[in-house]
């Protein structure tokens, strides 16, 4: 027993040597990568537009100036005449976090005749994760993944004439809501809006463009 202490206390002694000098060089090392891990409490600002392109007269509202490039490059490449927003989200979340959003929109018809005086809303759904991360160049990015958008659209199918002529009725608008959707991975650099998908609605032919954008914040 007397001689077996003074080697346990030695092989301590060893190890402890061990752990100190190894200690600051991992810890080197990590400073060298030059590439820290984000910091899980950055937040991030997501905005996702829905444009309804059509070849119909359609009131085009006010489209904000940082999508201008957007609408130049679908003009391009699109044949439509007339670009509407139809919609705007604009939410945070925290980086490595989700971002879920369900809401109803509004009035936003497509169909082959005219339905005056008809309402009926759309049915939309936002959904990503959010990451933070750089790419191959050193830019700052941001990875939608899982990246999902849905809508719930009215559909104006037909128009129903009612049969008492004494009476200074419109027609009624017979109306069926159609499911349209996207579901894809996107990396993108930050507050720079790129276009995620477009999704063709309609016996016309109308199309909705989904375009995203998103930047960090403090």
């Amino acid at each position: 027993m007397i001689l077996i202490k003074p080697y346990r206390l030695f092989f301590l002694a060893l190890l402890c040597a061990i752990l100190l000098t190894a200690a600051p060089a991992v810890f080197c090392q990590e400073q060298a990568s030059g590439k820290p891990a984000r910091d899980d409490d950055t937040n991030v600002d997501t905005q996702l537009y829905v444009i309804l392109a059509t070849n119909r007269d359609v009131d085009a509202g006010k489209i904000p100036a940082s999508l201008d490039p957007i609408i130049k490059r679908l003009r391009e490449s699109l044949p439509f005449e007339h670009y509407s927003l139809a919609g705007t989200f604009l939410n945070r979340v925290k980086n490595n976090g989700r971002v879920d959003v369900n809401e109803v929109g509004r009035p936003f018809l497509v169909g082959s005749t005219p339905a005056t005086g008809v309402n009926n809303p759309s049915f939309n759904q936002f959904f990503a994760e959010v990451h933070l991360a750089t790419d191959g160049n050193g830019n700052d990015i941001v990875r939608l993944n899982n990246f999902k958008f849905g809508s719930r659209v009215p559909i104006v199918t037909s128009q129903i004439q009612t049969t008492n002529a004494s009476l200074a009725v419109q027609p009624i608008a017979q109306i069926n809501y159609e499911q349209v959707g996207l579901h894809t991975d996107i990396s993108m650099r930050e507050g720079t809006p790129v276009i995620a998908g477009t999704l063709h609605v309609g016996p016309q032919g109308d199309a909705i463009v989904v375009v995203v954008s998103a930047r960090r914040t403090n």
